[in-house]
């Protein structure tokens, strides 16, 4: 039986290769973007296997009829996934209000939006998977991105605890972390404004980020498909090799700093000997 997905940001990007391969092997999508026009070469291609929806997924409201419309279109809805987002870059300092506001707006609550209008649904069918696409820099960050960054935790936050909630009802939870992919992401980029004490910081940022390897995102797609297809998927999941050598190290480094810092951790609870 051919699946039933539910895509939020399939314009461009990753979000664009998921539809890909699940219309490439015969299963049914309601694409989102923020224009229905940039979803017409999907429509061309696999014609009613495609339902194309225009959302801004900050709109709580329109989420929520989104949803619904795909669900009443298919009659079900097997993979839900959370892949919209934007990129707020700039030191802590330089974040505004509203852009900071904005960043947790799309990839949090967006997020939010959709898994809470797709829950009754997936409870009703008694099955379905939620698929948050987060980031490796949910783990680590660097100079600029701490707004992205935390916008990821937090979604990881309650994708974990969404994970345990929804077990008892046949739903099953997957973070998708992806490390950098050659894709054309740099497009949702809103850079903060600068302050010229941090120039220097900025340069040595950009170059490391320029040096990083960003492989071909085409075969992300398919790795999709194998985690909504696995009977036992895991809670969390990294796309991509460099999370895989740089992660594992962070952990290391700060497990090293709790136990060097354990005799502290004890005193804070019961005072010193």
């Amino acid at each position: 039986m051919s699946k039933i997905w539910f895509i939020t940001g399939s314009s461009r990007g990753l979000g664009r290769q998921f539809a890909q391969a699940a219309l490439s092997r015969g299963d049914k999508v309601a694409a989102t973007a923020r224009s229905a026009d940039s979803l017409a070469d999907l429509v061309a291609a696999h014609g009613d296997q495609v339902l194309p929806l225009a959302l801004d997924v900050t709109d709580k409201a329109a989420v929520t009829a989104a949803v619904q419309r795909a669900h009443e279109h298919f009659g079900r809805l097997d993979a839900v996934v959370n892949n919209a987002g934007t990129v707020v870059s700039g030191m802590v300092e330089e974040l505004s209000e509203d852009g900071i506001r904005a960043q947790f707006e799309s990839n949090l609550f967006g997020s939010l939006w959709v898994t809470q209008a797709a829950l009754p649904y997936l409870r009703a069918q008694g099955s379905g998977h939620l698929v948050m696409v987060s980031s490796m820099l949910a783990h680590m960050t660097s100079p600029t991105m701490g707004a992205y960054s935390a916008s990821k935790a937090a979604m990881e936050g309650l994708a974990e605890a969404l994970a345990q909630e929804v077990a008892a009802f046949g739903i099953k939870v997957t973070i998708v972390e992806p490390g950098a992919f050659a894709t054309d992401m740099g497009a949702s980029v809103v850079q903060a404004e600068p302050l010229a004490a941090y120039d220097g910081l900025r340069e040595e940022v950009m170059a490391n980020l320029t040096a990083m390897p960003q492989p071909s995102p085409r075969h992300v797609g398919q790795a999709m498909l194998k985690v909504v297809d696995a009977e036992n998927p895991p809670l969390r999941v990294f796309f991509g090799t460099v999370p895989l050598q740089v992660i594992p190290q962070v952990y290391a480094e700060r497990l090293k700093t709790w136990e060097e810092w354990a005799e502290l951790s004890a005193e804070a609870e019961a005072g010193q000997s």
